[in-house]
């Protein structure tokens, strides 16, 4: 009898001990009931617990924000190993979370931290370390994230409070990844470069339209990333993860982007993303990633708990296909390297095409179309009833702008702006020591347009025209060669070729060369001009085109000066003459 009371006694004293660990180890997240998420510090100190309790936990820091807060990371490794080198060298490959680019965006951060808490502390599910390492950024926007209240984000359904979704001095992380203006971004480079993770997902939660689905989607299969590794996403990847997590109640869905703003009827676009955004970046440096948006309208709790179990699931996939992300990966990267990438157009810009379109069911609301008194425009009321739409897909990308590439790239040291940031992104440089003459491809541009407001910190030009020039240009001493053939080709490619959408002269990093700096007085002009038309047919006409075209302008004289001074051996040689060469095969 006594030690039947002992074994019960010892049974209810274990079970106090286990709910008092389980207590100690709750997150502040799992505190409030799924309602709330922590503030930076009461993050940074979970996770410091979490590496202090577990030698499978590192806890580190990757950088410095604009107002001095760390910028933290998390690293989960079977072995307690915290460098690529060890983890590669145990055949393991690397899951890149990263959480709050956007703060008020905060799902991929709590459910990082129970996931990170459940396999280092309570021992669960341990074999998704067996041959897969994770890095987690649980809040890469720190100083956003300070930023705190209940009212950063109207469309949103939870938690409590939130950050807010820019930087400290109003940058969005998510528009940086190739210029890299801002400071924390320049060190998550230096992060990404270290590691250059085989798989990355970027949690974020979404705006727009409602819907049955609890996540949506966005990978990069659409053409502008390696063949292989878009097809094994397409193919592989993608329908595992859907496909399961359909069978635990969480549906998902391609990211929902209308014709038409929030109608559904008007068709679904998927577009390739450029290297400004997350996933568009990691598909320029040849890896897989998956952009997650859960749905902003379904309960805090249930995205938390939603991206729980896609993590999950990825890493169980990743987990049995380890050898076959790893030799895609290892593949695309020696296409950069070895110089396969030569010799056929290399993709810039895409196009979504209007014609080819496939239908889809799209698991929606039934809703009806209401006119605001107000703003006098129409918007939908969304109703509890689920209906399924039959929607068109347009998903088919076509390449409208494509280059043959040259064999390395050659930048004068004056433009240093551009130089750093090729550096930040890993960029193989060498740099010549005297001045030296090369016979070089570049372009020259005209008819430039700028955005009439700052996008980023910037005014983007809008567009210009682009012709091919073929010389001999002397570069001085301090220039710098940058060879197309190594991992970075993309990025590079992506960063000088004019073209493409995110490329440096696009994001306002050569504004100068658009500048006139010397003028000619007009009575000057006055008289040159006639001595230009002098025997020159083909002038006349293009001055008579010209004249005509200014010819209700208030300043017609000046311009007129202008045209004959821009056609002149005094003007400018180098205005609007692209500072980069080409040095070709």
């Amino acid at each position: 009898m006594i030690r039947i009371v002992s074994l019960v006694f010892m049974l209810h004293f274990s079970m106090m001990l286990t709910s008092q660990s389980q207590d100690e180890w709750m997150t502040y997240y799992e505190r409030s009931l799924g309602m709330e998420t922590p503030r930076y510090t009461e993050t940074i100190d979970y996770a410091k617990r979490l590496a202090s309790a577990s030698s499978w936990v590192t806890y580190t820091t990757f950088g410095t924000s604009l107002q001095g807060r760390d910028l933290p990371l998390l690293i989960l490794d079977r072995d307690g190993y915290s460098s690529p080198v060890q983890i590669r060298a145990a055949g393991r490959i690397v899951l890149f979370i990263e959480a709050c680019i956007h703060p008020g965006e905060s799902e991929g951060k709590d459910a990082g931290l129970m996931l990170f808490r459940d396999i280092a502390i309570n021992k669960t599910d341990t074999h998704l370390l067996n041959h897969v390492s994770i890095l987690f950024i649980p809040v890469f926007n720190v100083d956003g994230h300070e930023r705190f209240s209940a009212y950063n984000r109207i469309n949103q359904n939870g938690p409590k409070e939130m950050g807010w979704r820019c930087t400290a001095n109003n940058l969005n992380l998510n528009r940086d990844f190739l210029k890299a203006d801002a400071p924390e971004m320049r060190q998550w480079l230096t992060l990404y470069n270290r590691w250059l993770p085989e798989f990355f997902m970027d949690i974020h939660t979404t705006n727009g339209a409602d819907y049955q689905y609890t996540i949506t989607y966005a990978a990069e299969v659409f053409g502008n990333m390696d063949e292989s590794l878009s097809r094994w996403l397409d193919s592989s990847y993608v329908p595992y993860v859907v496909e399961t997590m359909e069978q635990e109640g969480v549906l998902m869905f391609p990211y929902v982007s209308f014709r038409q703003w929030h109608d559904p009827r008007s068709g679904l676009c998927s577009r390739t993303a450029t290297p400004r955004y997350s996933v568009g970046y990691a598909a320029t440096r040849n890896r897989p990633g998956l952009l997650v948006e859960t749905h902003m309208l379904k309960p805090y709790k249930v995205r938390v708990e939603a991206t729980c179990k896609l993590i999950i699931n990825t890493l169980r996939y990743l987990n049995m296909y380890h050898n076959t992300v790893k030799r895609l990966v290892d593949k695309a990267d020696k296409k950069c390297i070895f110089g396969d990438l030569s010799g056929k157009p290399f993709p810039l810009r895409y196009e979504l095409s209007s014609n080819d379109s496939i239908m889809l069911a799209f698991k929606g609301y039934k809703y009806r179309e209401v006119k605001s008194d107000i703003t006098g425009s129409k918007y939908f009321i969304y109703s509890d009833t689920p209906h399924t739409f039959m929607i068109p897909w347009f998903k088919e990308n076509l390449v409208v702008e494509s280059v043959m590439l040259p064999e390395a790239y050659i930048i004068p040291p004056e433009w240093g702006e551009v130089i750093n940031v090729l550096n930040w992104h890993g960029v193989v440089m060498d740099t010549i020591e005297n001045d030296s003459l090369f016979s070089i491809t570049s372009y020259r541009f005209s008819q430039p347009h700028w955005h009439n407001k700052p996008y980023e910190g910037r005014i983007m030009i809008n567009k210009f025209s682009v012709t091919t020039i073929y010389e001999n240009r002397m570069f001085p001493a301090g220039s710098v060669i940058v060879p197309v053939s190594q991992q970075a080709a993309r990025v590079i490619i992506h960063a000088l070729e004019p073209e493409s959408p995110d490329a440096l002269i696009r994001w306002g990093f050569f504004n100068a060369i658009f500048e006139q700096k010397e003028y000619a007085e007009m009575y000057v002009m006055a008289e040159i001009a006639p001595l230009l038309l002098e025997d020159d047919p083909a002038l006349m006409k293009a001055f008579m085109g010209f004249n005509e075209e200014v010819k209700n302008e208030k300043n017609r004289s000046w311009l007129i000066s202008n045209w004959f001074y821009e056609r002149s051996p005094w003007y400018d040689e180098q205005k609007e003459r692209y500072p980069i060469g080409r040095i070709e095969w």
